[in-house]
């Protein structure tokens, strides 16, 4: 998606800030773009004034915030660390106890193999749409798993409608030829898409937020949320009409693409939030990860035995599948295999719709 000139240097800005580990959501970079169109800047100090304003760094980060807003609007490069002894890396919680991370000569690059180390940048998508996801979202609309609401509707049950005959009985004079009838209204259920961010899904990250964009276009009430080292939600990205759009303020959102597992320390987080944990609540839950969690299984077995019981149904897709002999391998995903109402073929945007779309019309273990 191409931007008008005088945008870039702050969308620039915007995404060296988050790389650096400040606080820049969309809203604050939208508020910075207003900000500077009100001052009507005469010069860059103006500019300056209005970033610190808006993205109010703390008074010890003064000196880095400055060489990011230098770096984005003045062209200057950023100072190199003074070289020095190399500091220890902090430890990384595991499910199977404290670990310390590996040092960065050992992680590996690919992303083939699962890690708790944890890497933060933005990340870049593709233009387009993968095909068939149009065709998904309007069938969606119509298969996804519906539940009986609250609220009547007019005929086809088998209760008494007494306002409708009172109605009737008031055009008619007191007579009544017909007793009406009232039934409970159908309503969409909630739908919860978690996707794994982590490394060792790299390859089929975009395909799942492509994915991810068609369902929650076409759910009533959906919530999605990305799991890798962190915990995110992405549900206001991937409700935007534009793909492109939705594809790059999730990239915006997200800081910890293609690093460790931690899978069920993430929907631990998910879980202990009452807020995020609501959304689960008689939902359709999918679940986008190979499944290659690091360390023991014990913290994503609680973490799905407590969403077992929350959902409606839980649908786990992992692009390892996609071979028709797949048996899962790992001690955590045999764990967890009996929580699962289905283990399906999650290895592009054409499978997890069509895993979706089968599920949803009642293809349960």
């Amino acid at each position: 998606m191409t931007f008008p000139a005088p945008l870039r240097p702050v969308l620039a800005f915007a995404a060296l800030l988050r790389g650096a580990g400040f606080a820049a959501s969309p809203e604050q970079t939208e508020s910075f773009i207003a900000a500077i169109g009100l001052l009507g800047p005469n010069s860059i100090d103006d500019i300056r004034r209005a970033a610190r304003a808006i993205y109010g760094p703390g008074p010890e980060q003064g000196e880095a915030f400055d060489d990011l807003f230098d770096a984005a609007f003045l062209g200057r490069a950023l100072s190199a660390p003074a070289l020095g002894a190399p500091e220890e890396m902090p430890a990384a919680y595991d499910a199977s106890g404290l670990e310390l991370l590996p040092e960065a000569g050992e992680e590996e690059p690919s992303g083939a193999d699962a890690s708790v180390a944890e890497r933060l940048f933005t990340r870049a998508f593709s233009e387009g749409e993968a095909a068939g996801l149009r065709a998904f979202s309007r069938l969606a609309e119509r298969r996804l798993p519906r539940r009986r609401s609250r609220r009547f509707a007019a005929g086809g049950g088998r209760r008494a409608d007494p306002r409708a005959a009172f109605r009737e009985m008031m055009r008619k004079d007191g007579e009544l030829t017909r007793l009406p009838s009232r039934r409970r209204r159908q309503r969409q259920r909630r739908v919860l898409l978690l996707i794994d961010v982590s490394g060792s899904m790299k390859a089929g990250t975009e395909g799942a937020l492509r994915f991810g964009h068609a369902l929650l276009r076409a759910a009533e009430r959906g919530e999605a949320f990305t799991l890798g080292t962190r915990l995110t939600r992405v549900t206001p990205a991937l409700r935007r009409r534009d793909e492109a759009q939705a594809l790059q303020l999730a990239s915006g959102l997200v800081a910890d693409w293609d690093g460790g597992t931690r899978l069920g320390e993430a929907l631990s987080v998910f879980l202990s939030v009452p807020r995020f944990a609501a959304h689960a609540r008689g939902a359709l839950a999918i679940v986008v990860s190979d499944g290659l969690e690091r360390g023991g299984p014990e913290a994503l077995v609680s973490a799905m035995e407590r969403l077992r019981g929350l959902a409606h149904g839980l649908l786990w897709l992992s692009p390892l599948a996609a071979d028709p002999a797949y048996r899962p391998e790992t001690e955590a995903m045999r764990a967890i295999l009996p929580l699962l109402d289905r283990l399906g073929d999650g290895s592009g945007p054409a499978a997890l719709a069509a895993e979706t779309l089968a599920f949803a019309k009642g293809a349960r273990r």
